[in-house]
C-alpha cells in the first residue's frame, strides 16, 4: 500500500485515467523486471474500478516486446540478424513483430 501524499497523488492519477498503459512507479524501478511488471498490473486492475478488462495479455506483451526489441535494435545498430539471435528467435519472426508494432 502507498502511504503519504504522493502515494495518494499517484493512485488518484491512476484512477482518473485507467486505460492508459501500464507504468512503474518510480520507486519500483530498481526492482526487477518482474516486481515491476507485477505492480503495474495491480495498480492498472486497480484503476479500472470493476470495468471489465479485455486483451491484456496482448497489452502487456506489447508494452513490454517493443521496448525490447527497440533497445536491441539500437545495441546491434540495426543488425537484423544480431537482433534475432540475441532475443533467440528468427529472423522472420523478428521482421513480422517489427511490422506489427510499426518499426523499420
Amino acid at each position: 500500500m502507498i502511504i503519504g501524499l504522493v502515494g495518494r497523488q499517484i493512485e488518484k492519477q491512476q484512477l482518473e485515467q485507467p486505460q492508459e498503459k501500464l507504468r512503474v512507479l518510480q520507486e519500483d524501478r530498481t526492482k526487477p523486471l518482474r516486481e515491476c511488471v507485477r505492480s503495474a498490473l495491480k495498480y492498472y486492475l486497480k484503476s479500472l474500478d470493476g470495468h471489465e478488462v479485455n486483451d491484456l495479455h496482448e497489452m502487456v506483451m506489447g508494452e513490454v516486446e517493443l521496448p525490447l526489441i527497440e533497445t536491441i535494435l539500437d545495441y546491434t545498430q540495426g543488425n537484423q540478424t544480431q537482433t534475432a539471435r540475441i532475443l533467440g528467435m528468427s529472423r522472420s519472426t523478428l521482421r513480422k513483430k517489427m511490422v506489427h508494432h510499426g518499426l523499420r
